[in-house]
């Protein structure tokens, strides 16, 4: 095994993005990779990031905004949304990345007058 810091892959909602700069080692023979526990964390959080600057989406912080600015709670806004409380709450810690169909109703709940009403009427 070599020391490498080649871009290794992330794969995030069905797409791979490529995350420069990660401490790994590399197999010169199969070309298989290790990457250190400490270093995992690290290649996940850069990789949701591209992914989320490439499409435009919501951060964890943003997320996280939408529902204070409205007094809910996680499990409050996860019903609205037809989700489960775990979902919005990896969104929240930046575990998981929401796809853009959910970034859109995020949008929408945050930006335009009477879609939470909305959804609290359509959904309850």
């Amino acid at each position: 095994m070599h020391a490498s810091t080649a871009a290794k892959p992330v794969h995030i909602n069905g797409e791979t993005v490529l995350v420069r700069g990660i401490p790994h080692f590399r197999c010169p023979n199969c070309d298989e990779t290790l990457t250190l526990a400490q270093d995992l964390q690290v290649l996940w959080d850069r990789g949701a990031s591209l992914y989320r600057d490439r499409h435009g989406l919501l951060d964890a912080d943003d997320i996280r905004a939408i529902r204070t600015r409205h007094r809910l709670t996680q499990a409050q806004l996860a019903k609205l949304l037809g989700l489960g409380t775990n979902t919005l709450s990896r969104w929240e810690a930046g575990r998981n990345v929401q796809t853009t169909a959910m970034d859109v109703l995020l949008r929408l709940v945050r930006d335009v007058p009477g879609n939470l009403a909305y959804l609290r009427r359509h959904r309850a």
